[in-house]
């Protein structure tokens, strides 16, 4: 009788070929289907585009809340070091302001026609940016 090469084991049952076998077979399928997902480009590009989606935009709600802690802090040291004079001339100026937007909104409901008048909320926020700049370039001239 011939003997086994002294490297494999002796004593191999048919079972254990078998669970070796189908072993075998799922690892080649898992290699298959590695390789069949790196050849997809269009799978493998629609990924790489929704992570960079995601990451822009949580690197866009981090500037966003950076931005908005930055303009807090400028406007609590302006308004540190405004003088009292003008804090209050500021006040007194923001009450004005709203009386006039009140007058405006009145006029506005009495004069103008219905069809402009679905717009209001638009040009009312308009006309409010308008005369908060004229009385920021106002105070900056004094």
């Amino acid at each position: 009788m011939t003997q086994p090469p002294h490297d494999e084991p002796t004593a191999t049952s048919t079972e254990e070929l078998r669970e070796q076998v189908e072993q075998t077979r799922h690892e080649l399928g898992d290699t298959v289907q590695a390789l069949a997902d790196k050849t997809d480009v269009k799978a493998r590009t629609q990924e790489k585009a929704a992570a960079l989606k995601e990451q822009t935009t949580a690197k866009a709600s981090e500037l966003t809340a950076q931005a908005k802690a930055k303009a807090s802090e400028a406007v609590h040291s302006l308004q540190e070091r405004l003088p009292d004079e003008a804090k209050d001339k500021a006040a007194l100026t923001a009450e004005q302001v709203k009386a006039k937007a009140a007058q405006a909104q009145q006029v506005w409901q009495d004069k103008a026609p219905e069809s402009v008048r679905d717009n209001r909320k638009a040009l009312v926020a308009a006309g409010a940016a308008v005369v908060a700049a004229y009385v920021l370039l106002r105070r900056k001239k004094k």
